[in-house]
Formats: C-alpha cells, structure tokens, sequence
C-alpha cells in the first residue's frame, strides 16, 4: 500500500525506520533518505526525499505498528530491534525475496496471476495513476525521485486512457461547435 500510494522503491522502503517517519504531524510524512544498495544510499540524490503520506497510508501505517508489536512479543529474545517499518518476522531487514513472497500471496488473494506480476509494479500504477490524473510529468519525477523526467515518461508511464484528449478538449474551448447546428 505504502510502495503504490507513494511511489516509493521497495528498495527504500524495506531500508525505512520509524524514526525516518512521523504519522502525527501536519502532514504526516515518511523521509526516504536511505535504501537497501551498497552503502545504504537512495539510487541517486534526487531520489533522498521527504513524501507527504496519503491518509489511507497513514492508517495503514498505524495498524501495521499495532502489528508489528505483536510480532515483536511473539519473537521475544529472537526480535532484533533495527527500528524498520518493513522488517523481517524476527526484526532483521527483509530481503527482496521476503518482498516478492508476500506481494505474490497479495497478488493472488486479489484473483491476479502472482507470476505475471512483481513488486516494482506498484510503482508503475503511481506514476501512471498520477498521469492520468493531470498531474505534470515534472511533479510526479520528482515524487519518484527520479533524476529527470524523461524516465518516468518514456518508462514508468504506461497509458490508462486510451483517447488522448486535451487536444480536442482545449480546441472546443477555443473553437465552440455551431450551436445553431443542433437546432
């Protein structure tokens, strides 16, 4: 939920801790400073930012520490507290196998083919959801963290709509149709 409603890599989220996310400010928000690469550094330097979580990430945040709890009393002195959001059933980072099994099981949960679809997915979806949505290509690069646009568009977008239509939209607004026409 928090890859596909923020656009974040899975890269970087199983790299996020609690201390790089705060659900109780205005506007809540989570700091994606760090990934799982070598070294610990985002992918590039545009791709260190702060993202303003949609509510329904928020929620979803909370139940999954509610969880998370749980999980840790279960684990008792096997819990290794590493502070991660997205960590592993003893609190280990994830690897991207613990990634890819647990998206596969949401995945089929929601009648899709597991095998015909990977995490980076959700990534796609918020890029093209956004630009379906009007939202300029430049803004959602850089929610993304991409250093330009030109891979978000010629890679990440993928058309929803199959009519591309500001063109017609903008010329019935310059060149209004003859409204004697339909008398």
């Amino acid at each position: 939920m928090v890859s596909l409603l923020t656009g974040a890599r899975t890269e970087e989220l199983r790299a996020l801790t609690w201390s790089y996310e705060d659900l109780d400010t205005d506007p809540p928000f989570i700091m994606v400073w760090h990934s799982v690469r070598t070294g610990g550094d985002t992918k590039t330097r545009k791709s260190r930012r702060t993202l303003k979580l949609p509510q329904r990430c928020v929620d979803v945040l909370r139940d999954h520490q509610a969880q998370q709890k749980e999980i840790r009393q279960a684990a008792d002195s096997k819990w290794q507290d590493n502070d991660l959001v997205f960590p592993s059933r003893v609190g280990t980072p994830a690897d991207a196998s613990h990634v890819r099994r647990s998206f596969r099981t949401v995945v089929a949960a929601a009648g899709l083919d597991p095998h015909e679809w990977t995490p980076r997915e959700l990534r796609y979806s918020f890029v093209s959801l956004l630009s379906d949505a009007d939202v300029p290509i430049e803004q959602i690069s850089r929610l993304v963290g991409h250093s330009s646009s030109t891979t978000t568009e010629t890679i990440y977008r993928k058309q929803i709509r199959p009519v591309i239509v500001h063109g017609a939209d903008v010329m019935d607004r310059i060149f209004p149709g003859d409204p004697d026409r339909d008398a």
